[in-house]
Formats: C-alpha cells, structure tokens, sequence
C-alpha cells in the first residue's frame, strides 16, 4: 500500500479566552483523516481490480466482563473498520461463568468461544488463511507474565499490533524495511539474514515497512502532523533538537515511543513509577552497529527538572488522580495525553500551544494500516518461497 499523502497542517490557532494564551486542541479524529482516506481507497481499488477479492478481515480476542474498558476499544474498532470496508470478527472468551455472561457477550457483538483456551483460539487463527491479521484486547486476566507470553503466540504475518518480540527488536534497532520472506525465521536467522541483506551478500528481493506498535507508531505521526517533527530534516533525524517527556514506560506503549522518538534524534526523559531514564540516539560505529539503535541512562533530573526542559509532554497514566501540574510546564508546550483518563489539569490550555486530549482514532486507523500491509505482505509469501536459515 501507498504511502498516505501528507496531512495538512493544523488550521490557525485559536485564542484561549482565559489568560490571551494561544491553545488549538487537536482531535485525533483530524489527525487520522488523512489515513483513513487513504485506506478507504486502497479498500475500494482492490476490491474493484478482481471479482474474487476479499476484504481485509481482522480477529479480535477479548477476555473478560462487559465493563471492562477493553469492550468500548472492541466496539470502537468494530465501527471503524466497517467504515472503511474491513471485515472485523471480535471472538469471546468466556474467564468466569455468571448470568450476565450472555447479555455482556450480545452487547459487544461477539462470537462468545465458551471454555476455549485463548492460546490455542490464536494459534486456529493463525493458520486460518480467511483471516489476515490478529489483535488482543489486554489485558486479558491472566496476569502480565502471560499476556508478555500471548503476545508472542500471535504469528508475525498476521500481528496487526507489532507487539511480536522480533517487530520491537526492529522497532529498538531501527530496522525500518524488512524482506516479507524472512518471517518465518527464528528471530537470530532473520536479524542475520537482514545484515546480510544490508550488506549486499544476499538478494534483498522485495522490501516492506516493518509493522510498529500501533499507539507509539501513532503519536509519532501526530507528532509529525503537529509539526514537532521537522520535514525540512532527513528522514529518520526530524525529531532532532526535540526534548520530550514520555510519562510512561510500558513495554506496550512508554518504551517502545521513548525508543521510536529517540531513534529519530530527540532527547527523552522516560517517566516511571520507580525512576526517570533518558533516551538519546547512539552515536554509530562500526563497534555498535549490532546494538540497539538508542542508549539509556538513569537521568540526574528531577520530574519537575524534566518537564521545564521539555517542549512536548506525553502522558499515559491509567489513574484518576495522576495529574501533571499546569505551573511546572513551559509556556507554549505541546501537551498529548494517551491514557484513558486526563492526565493534565484542566488549566492544561492556559500553557499549552496544543493539546491532544486522546489519541484511540489515530491508533486504530494505525492498526488498519498495519493490517493492509500485513495482506500485501502475505500476498508476496504466496507468491515466492520463504527464505531459509541456510540463505
């Protein structure tokens, strides 16, 4: 699929009517547009091109009851998909038994699986080849150590979310194209295979985009939209000059951005419950050329230190009563919060130039994006053998 082609950039600012400050808040609906757009199309072009094609179809699994947070994200997905033309199959499994089972399963519009084990639910949709990409609704109830587990169940060719451990060793090593063949390898043969590759010693035949966690590959384009990357620079090195604070580190979510935005040349302070790191760009050598794209270090600066400094906060703490404080900012920052709860105080625009309060459309139109490429990927494995360990 087609790169889409460049958002717009925000309209004209407007005043703030509390303190003459100027403050836009950005919605990631207009964010998205432009994404959205062009899925559409590539949605309709295809299906146009031959009678027999199918549209794109995308499984969800979730665990758990009718108010988890998780059944709104499913139903969100679902209306979003449908608009722009991609078959989406959310499939239940049932973690406990009660009389409002039924009527929960009925609200979110899902095949309820009864007693099925979610593990072996992913690995039939794996080999389902009605069935072109697979995410999870986490978390699912069996703890963090399981749900680090199930994400790896999920296989490469059809993992929407880019939570496999060999997409986010690319995401660390800013492996950005991939040879489509090389996903069938075991992690080590597919890293050495890329070198080679890189090197000239194998044929690198047909290289594609490597799939990027959905919600960090998210703010990164918003970032871009918003214009705190810098378009005149090359790609790759437009967030240069940048210093961000990511208050979060999950390996879902805080680190692989902290990691995405370092990579392209920004300074970060990572913001965790236990301590504050500071992501940079490794300078290359012929030494490190094996190492993680980014290095990391305990930072000397305080939370309040940090935010002064930074241009840009990002905030993603799942708690009401987290909040960061309005008067530690500095005056024109852009403020972006991913978290399901609002973790500015609501002064927020009296400092802020713009504020993102969300960010769920433009992961999901992130997610779409990821699923298209994982067709076109799947199309050239039908078409030409995987590469072998011995290549």
């Amino acid at each position: 699929m087609s790169e889409p082609a460049a958002a717009s950039k925000p309209k004209a600012l407007s005043t703030s009517s509390t303190n003459h400050t100027f403050c836009r808040t950005v919605n990631a609906s207009e964010v998205a547009a432009s994404y959205t757009a062009e899925i559409t199309s590539s949605i309709q072009a295809s299906l146009s091109a031959s009678s027999s094609a199918q549209r794109p179809k995308l499984v969800g699994f979730l665990c758990g009851q009718k108010d988890s947070p998780s059944v709104t994200y499913a139903e969100w997905t679902r209306k979003a998909c449908e608009s722009v033309g991609i078959e989406y199959e959310l499939r239940l499994i049932e973690t406990e038994k009660n009389e409002n089972d039924e009527q929960g399963q009925e609200s979110v519009g899902g095949a309820a699986l009864g007693a099925a084990d979610l593990e072996t639910a992913i690995l039939e949709a794996n080999s389902d080849p009605a069935v072109n990409g697979i995410m999870v609704y986490y978390p699912t109830g069996a703890g963090q150590r399981q749900d680090s587990y199930i994400q790896q169940v999920v296989t490469r060719e059809k993992d929407v979310e880019g939570l496999n451990f060999s997409y986010l060793f690319n995401l660390y090593h800013n492996i950005r194209m991939i040879d489509p063949r090389t996903l069938s390898l075991s992690l080590a043969h597919s890293a050495q295979l890329s070198a080679k590759q890189q090197n000239g010693e194998v044929n690198a035949g047909h290289l594609v985009k490597s799939i990027l966690p959905c919600t960090p590959l998210a703010i990164v384009k918003t970032l871009e939209y918003l214009g705190v990357y810098n378009s005149i620079l090359p790609y790759g090195q437009r967030a240069y000059g940048r210093t961000i604070t990511v208050i979060n580190r999950s390996e879902v979510v805080g680190r692989p951005l902290a990691a995405l935005l370092a990579n392209d040349g920004a300074r970060i302070f990572s913001v965790d419950i236990d301590n504050i790191q500071e992501f940079s760009r490794r300078r290359t050598t012929s030494s490190s050329s094996s190492l993680p794209h980014h290095v990391v270090k305990d930072s000397k600066y305080s939370l309040e230190e940090c935010l002064r400094m930074s241009d840009t906060v990002i905030t993603g703490v799942p708690s009401k009563g987290y909040k960061v404080k309005t008067d530690q900012l500095r005056d024109g920052v852009v403020a972006i919060n991913f978290s399901s709860e609002k973790n500015f105080e609501a002064d927020i625009k009296d400092k802020a130039s713009i504020y993102l309060p969300s960010i769920g459309k433009m992961t999901i139109a992130m997610l779409q994006r990821n699923l298209l490429r994982l067709v076109e990927y799947q199309k050239i494995l039908a078409e030409q053998p995987a590469l072998t360990a011995s290549v």
